[in-house]
């Protein structure tokens, strides 16, 4: 938080800020408050900290800071917020864990809107305790009460310096760069005049991306946040001057201010700018980026430049020459971050007029996601009505997103009877082709048309002729923002239960509190060590191509490099083997992929290893034909064998007894890992004997020790791997983690060598989900039955086969999901392509392989003409069943799920709902689904499913367990430390996991595949009854002793007070040959429903309500494993809906940060979220009865994908269109809003894939897919 004092309000403004953007330089005089300085758990913990802890809101950890000191900064400025301050606080956060719920249940407390679920058409409220039982996850009566009077005051000096003018430049002289802040307006004139070219900084949102993602150095810099010219409004007859440096914010804050003082037809373009303002980047952005600066930064998908060139803004600009007046119009643009500025003028202020009488003001924008996204197209229009009349005066439309520029249509006209000679105009004025960067011409085009068209609505509606087709009933999605979550505590403990047993109770994350104070340590937060040195990849460029010459000549000149690293220098092996085949550690001589490590440079620190590794020059010389998709891959025969085969029944003959047959195919998109802490990791050599420790993020510590080994070329007892926690992994810190800790290892000699990549590398290297195309055949009775299905699955592997054979393997295990298909045949081939290798991801190819099977019954549905859920229901296992590998199985639980999801989610009636709201609403749809899912736990491979523990017990009566699991969030901590406290028959308390090492735990296996605590937690049960048993003679002796007497008296008796565990797992195996076995211990069950209202004119959609049901046995601890739940879901949800990988005609991935790469925020969360844990289900197979829960319910998030294409098929069918249609994954608002085929798609649809060239790698293939049905 950034808290200033202003002179000449003499008020204190506090605000959040994002911590990478804020140049330590532009601080001065400023006081800045972190996490670390609201509280502590050695001094006082802080009520945000607390709340969001002891709510369950922090798993990982690694956001949490961000979430707390967003809030923190919220109540300094309004101690009792509304729900919707809080939502609009949150935005600008990214957590990928929890799934949001529990974080705003933890904010939620300090509301004090008695209305506020009443808002979101919730009758009880959550304040009042009302609103379900969400509250019995913890207990907000503990909570320590929020005292404003108790905050850190403002520094007085910094106050008492504000008070004096310091008019001289302030200088911060850096190794490449200076940094100027003027102290008046003649200062920063005299310094733009001398230096035309030295960019202006205020908020840093522009340069600062600039210089840390491309590297683009600026000699110096001008910040001139001192000028008091910049940051002045006045008011005029006419309307406002705001200065040009006013943050966003403070913009915002001044119009919403002003609106309620002037008539409503004075504020058309104020309110305009309000509604633009409140989407445009987060609150942490708008508190620093500057009116001024989104002005001339001229970006062409701009929010605020069409609106305001439509409203007739200017702007007063100063320089050495004098002052003068710009107008914002057409003319202003010049081209890509261009306008007709001179270098040497500076912005000073700009005006913002009243507008008239018959005056109307619009603005539109549609991004990727609702909220912290750039959009995809903006609009602002402005139509001017002679007085009293429907006759046309003025007219202004501008548009960003539709050019390199802001643009203006000039040349269309506005009149109810020519609004469709209108939309002619304008497609023939606004012209994209096909390569066009950001692609989607064909969607962009028809959102010029529907902007306009919604414009045209809303001026109607204006004028009191609005029409029905666009009325939506209360409750529409714009009046729902507030996130209502009815989360009953899922299980009861057992009255018998002793009150100490934490067992089966929502015990917070064990280390909650201190990653909510800060004090939780990640790989990167270990305190550098004289003489550390850093290391930076390099990188390929090209995709498939040889190497012929490495020059490193230059690389070795940048100051602080140390050294240069390639694959000679690698002592021991220089590949790792998967599968049969070779990785290479560094590239060699050839290079099959974009992101293809080569080489990596040390140096002294990070910067100077970063310019050193930019130094380096690689020469290629090309080889042909590389392949990137699916398609090319399967015409050039390029796989990594083996392939795999599984049938059941005879498919062939069972066709040819169906009623019906259809043919399809379907295609779903990759999806990256975006855990919040990149790869990290830190090599320290001991001093001799050739001994390391490295302290790593990764789900598997013994095979980094395995591969650092070999790669050094000595025995694994001399390397030591530390984890203490991840800042989440969800299956991306497994095989590559350990490569790149090798290439780590390589540029140590006697001193340490850290290496955590940036997001951008860090996505460019690591790969993620494989894409997937699949094509099936399916037949049927015409009552629904599914008699035969034949699915072949092709995956997109990469340039490497890391575990993609693995991944095809569960692909096809799970392709019956929860329907006995009597005749059932899968093929399964991974594809070698020239794209970075993907790898294992939560789920392991379970949510591609049920995605096309619940996309097979959904044709089958519209082909029949009957509803989905009843296809599903008559083809559902039931009674004793067995699987198309021959397991045997009960279904009884699944059915359960089913039934209870159905009944929890009314279905019937949201059913009948749905409809009508369908039949009143042409341009809004409402879609529903409910999916169910059977997803087996434990590894097929047998050997992997054991876990050992060490546990030691202290002389005064404390416990330190060691175990095999990591810990990323997933709480595997906390459940063991309820296990050992169980066992041991102690409270929590007195247990301690310092942290996972291979010293202590030898050869373990991955923490994945949802059976960590199932193996872990066994092995550290039988650990502890061990000690326990060796306990017993003591107990005898003194019955009525306490444990720490018992402790001390074995000690004195030689009674060993340290145990190890072992769980050796069931022995799962699957024969491919026969297609046969057992691969999984159990399975996991559930059901989802959701509901979603799409606007079809857009894209946009909004989650209303999602129902989960889940069967996970006896909980262990209910808070964690329903954090995993919904975790699990919002990420499913952005798998299917939301997140899209892009990559170039070349194989560079172009979405490689958040910019470009969206996954679920606070905005995508349901606005009803409800989980129930199935009650009275007992699990032999696992601790206490309980089951894994990690990965299962990722695939309940396509329920939300299916309710979008239940409420496209409903818009469909108002233009008569029926039957099955494509909607590849994810359901991005560009393919939703196209498939929904209104008459504006229609308009511009043209034949082939438009917008193929520039980002034709998508979904590993691209065009429309067809189907075909015979019967």
């Amino acid at each position: 938080m950034v808290s200033r004092y202003r002179p000449v309000t003499k008020t204190i403004t506090h605000y959040a800020a994002n911590a990478c953007l804020l140049p330590i330089c532009q601080l001065h005089g400023a006081a800045i408050t972190t996490v670390e300085g609201i509280g502590s758990t050695k001094t006082r913990v802080h009520p945000v900290q607390e709340r969001i802890a002891k709510a369950h809101g922090s798993q990982c950890g690694f956001c949490t800071p961000g979430m707390v000191m967003s809030m923190y900064a919220l109540l300094r400025n309004t101690p009792q917020p509304s729900m919707d301050d809080i939502a609009e606080a949150l935005a600008g956060n990214l957590c990928r864990c929890t799934g949001y719920r529990p974080i705003i249940d933890g904010c939620r407390t300090f509301c004090q809107e008695a209305n506020c679920c009443q808002e979101s058409g919730v009758t009880n409220c959550c304040i009042n305790g009302e609103n379900g039982n969400s509250d019995e996850l913890f207990d907000k009566d503990q909570f320590q009460p929020l005292d404003p009077t108790q905050e850190l005051i403002f520094p007085p000096e910094l106050i008492l310096t504000s008070q004096t003018p310091r008019p001289e430049p302030l200088t911060f002289q850096g190794e490449r760069m200076t940094w100027v802040s003027p102290g008046s307006m003649d200062q920063l004139v005299q310094l733009r005049s001398r230096h035309p070219g030295a960019p202006l900084v205020m908020g840093n949102t522009n340069i600062g991306p600039d210089i840390k993602f491309k590297g683009i150095i600026h000699p110096l810099i001008i910040s001139p946040t001192r000028v008091t010219e910049l940051f002045e409004t006045t008011q005029t007859p006419e309307g406002v001057w705001v200065g040009a440096g006013s943050s966003l914010s403070e913009v915002r804050t001044l119009l919403e201010n002003l609106v309620p003082q002037y008539p409503p037809e004075k504020t058309e373009l104020f309110r305009a700018l309000i509604k633009q303002l409140g989407n445009l980047g987060s609150q942490q952005i708008r508190n620093v980026a500057s009116l001024g600066g989104n002005i001339v930064s001229a970006y062409p998908n701009s929010d605020l430049n069409p609106v305001l060139a439509a409203g007739r803004c200017k702007l007063s600009v100063v320089s050495s020459g004098g002052k003068r007046e710009v107008p914002l119009n057409q003319d202003f643009f010049v081209n890509f971050g261009k306008t007709i500025l001179k270098p040497h003028e500076i912005v000073v202020s700009v005006f913002i007029p009243f507008t008239r009488k018959g005056e109307f003001v619009g603005a539109f924008r549609q991004a990727p996601r609702k909220e912290s996204s750039f959009a995809t197209v903006t609009t602002g229009m402005r139509v001017f009505f002679s007085e009293g009349s429907r006759v046309v005066q003025d007219i202004s439309i501008y548009y960003g997103g539709m050019g390199p520029t802001t643009v203006s249509a000039v040349k269309t006209c506005w009149d109810d009877e020519t609004l469709g000679r209108a939309y002619e105009v304008l497609l023939e004025e606004l012209v994209l082709p096909p390569s066009a960067p950001g692609g989607k011409v064909e969607f962009r085009r028809s959102l010029t048309l529907s902007l306009l068209f919604k414009f045209n609505l809303e001026v109607l509606h204006k004028l009191r002729h609005m029409v029905r087709l666009w009325s939506a009933p209360e409750g529409s999605m714009e009046k729902k923002k507030i996130i209502i979550s009815q989360t009953p505590l899922p299980q009861s403990v057992s009255q018998e239960q002793n009150s100490q047993d934490p067992v089966g109770r929502p015990i917070m994350h064990r280390s909650a509190l201190s990653q909510a104070t800060g004090e939780a340590v990640y790989c990167d937060d270990l305190p550098r060590t004289d003489g550390e040195l850093f290391l930076a990849l390099v990188t390929s460029s090209r995709a498939h191509a040889k190497i012929i010459q490495l020059d490193v000549s230059e690389a070795l000149k940048v100051p602080g490099v140390v050294d240069v690293i390639t694959a000679k220098d690698i002592p021991g092996r220089k590949v790792r083997t998967m599968c049969g085949y070779d990785e290479e550690l560094l590239a060699g001589s050839e290079v099959s992929c974009i992101g293809q490590m080569v080489c990596g440079v040390v140096a002294d620190t990070r910067a100077h290893a970063k310019r050193g590794a930019a130094a380096v020059k690689i020469s290629y010389e090309d080889l042909p034909e590389p392949i990137f998709t699916i398609e090319e891959a399967i015409e050039k025969s390029s796989f990594f064998e083996p392939r795999r085969r599984i049938e059941r029944g005879n498919v062939t003959e069972a066709f040819k007894s169906v009623d019906q047959i259809y043919e399809g195919e379907h295609r779903m998109g990759g999806q990256e890992h975006f855990y919040m802490e990149t790869q990290s990791m830190l090599v320290v050599p001991v001093g001799e004997e050739r001994e390391f420790n490295i302290y790593v993020s990764t789900q598997w510590p013994a095979a980094t020790q395995e591969a650092v080994a070999q790669t050094l070329g000595i025995p694994s007892n001399r390397v030591t791997c530390h984890v203490k926690r991840m800042g989440g992994a969800f299956g991306g810190k497994v095989t590559k983690t350990s490569i790149l800790a090798s290439v780590t290892s390589v540029a140590v000699t006697n001193r340490p060598v850290r290496c955590i990549l940036e997001r951008g590398e860090d996505m460019l290297i690591t790969g993620g989900r494989h894409p997937v195309v699949g094509k099936y055949k399916v037949g049927f009775m015409n009552d629904g039955r599914i008699i035969a299905a034949d699915i072949q699955f092709y995956t997109n592997a990469g340039n490497t086969i890391d575990e993609s054979v693995l991944v095809i393997e569960k692909i096809l295990l799970h392709m019956d999901n929860a329907y006995n298909i009597p005749h059932l045949r899968g093929s399964g081939a991974a594809c070698r392509t020239n794209l970075p290798s993907n790898t294992a991801f939560r789920g392991f190819g379970v949510p591609q392989s049920l995605m096309f099977v619940e996309n097979m019954i959904t044709d089958v549905s519209m082909v029949l003409g009957l509803p989905a859920d009843k296809i599903r229901e008559i083809n559902m296992y039931r009674g004793p069943s067995v699987t198309h590998y021959k397991y045997q199985f009960n279904p009884e639980n699944l059915l359960r799920c089913w039934d209870q999801c159905k009944a929890k989610s009314t279905f019937s009636s949201r059913r009948t709902a749905v409809d009508q709201f369908n039949q009143q609403n042409q341009w809004k749809k409402r879609g529903m689904s409910i999916i169910p899912i059977k997803y087996g736990i434990a590894f097929g491979e047998g050997f992997l499913n054991q876990a050992a523990a060490l546990v030691h017990i202290y002389k005064d009566g404390s416990v330190l367990v060691t175990h095999g699991g990591t810990e990323m969030g997933q709480g595997i901590h906390t459940k063991v430390q309820q296990v050992a406290s169980r066992e041991l028959h102690i409270p929590t308390s007195k247990v301690y996991i310092s942290e996972t090492g291979t010293n202590t735990v030898p050869n373990t296996c991955p923490s994945a595949a949802s059976f960590g605590t199932d193996a872990n937690g066994m092995a550290v049960k039988n650990a502890c009854q061990t000690l326990y048993q060796r306990l017993e003679p003591i107990r005898k002796k003194n019955p009525k002793g306490l444990w720490e007497s018992w402790v001390t008296a074995a000690f004195f008796e030689k009674i060993s007070l340290s145990a190890t565990g072992f769980h050796r797992g069931p022995d799962l195996y699957m024969d491919w040959e026969a297609m046969e076995g057992q691969p999984y211990a159990y399975f996991t069950y559930g059901a989802c429903f959701s509901e979603v209202e799409l606007d079809c004119l857009s894209g946009d959609y909004r989650t209303l309500r999602t129902d989960i049901v889940v069967d996970i046995g006896r909980s262990v601890n209910p808070s964690v494993d329903i954090g995993q739940v919904e975790g699990a879901f919002m990420q499913g949800l952005g798998l299917y809906t939301l997140e899209e990988l892009k990559f170039s005609p070349s194989g560079l991935l172009y979405t490689r940060g958040p910019s470009q790469y969206k996954i679920p925020a606070v905005c995508d969360v349901p606005l009803s979220f409800n989980v129930y844990l199935l009650p009275d289900s007992y699990n032999p197979h696992a601790i206490y009865s309980s089951k894994g829960i990690g990965e299962p319910v990722v695939f309940l998030g396509s329920s939300v994908f299916y309710a979008i294409k239940d409420a496209v098929a409903a818009a469909r069918s108002q233009s008569g269109l029926a039957g099955p249609f494509p909607l590849d994954s994810p359901a991005t608002a560009d393919k939703a809003c196209l498939a929904s085929a209104s008459h504006f798609t229609q308009k511009v649809r043209v034949v082939g894939r438009s917008f193929g060239p520039w980002a034709g790698l998508s979904v590993g293939g691209g065009g429309w897919i067809q189907g075909r049905v015979s019967g």
